[in-house]
């Protein structure tokens, strides 16, 4: 079993809100969850140990922000329902 450690970060975003960001690598990977702190929304990306923090958090944060309701651009497009 690889190594585990985590780590915590957050951004406040005045337009979308407060963002919490937990790290954790496992092994050679890392894994980012982010959470929606208004609406408890919460998304998972998983990239390579060697990816930077920032590239990682900001894909999370993207994901997150269609999640919500909305594309990082701001167009109103959801995402799709599987049944």
């Amino acid at each position: 079993m690889g190594e585990l450690s985590g780590a915590f970060d957050h951004v406040n975003d005045d337009e979308f809100g407060e963002v919490i960001f937990e790290i954790t690598r496992i092994g050679d990977a890392q894994r980012i969850a982010a959470v929606h702190v208004a609406s408890g929304i919460e998304v998972v990306v998983q990239a390579p140990a060697k990816a930077a923090l920032a590239d990682v958090q900001a894909l999370a944060l993207r994901k997150l922000r269609r999640a919500v309701g909305g594309s990082a651009d701001g167009s109103e497009s959801k995402p799709g329902k599987f049944v």
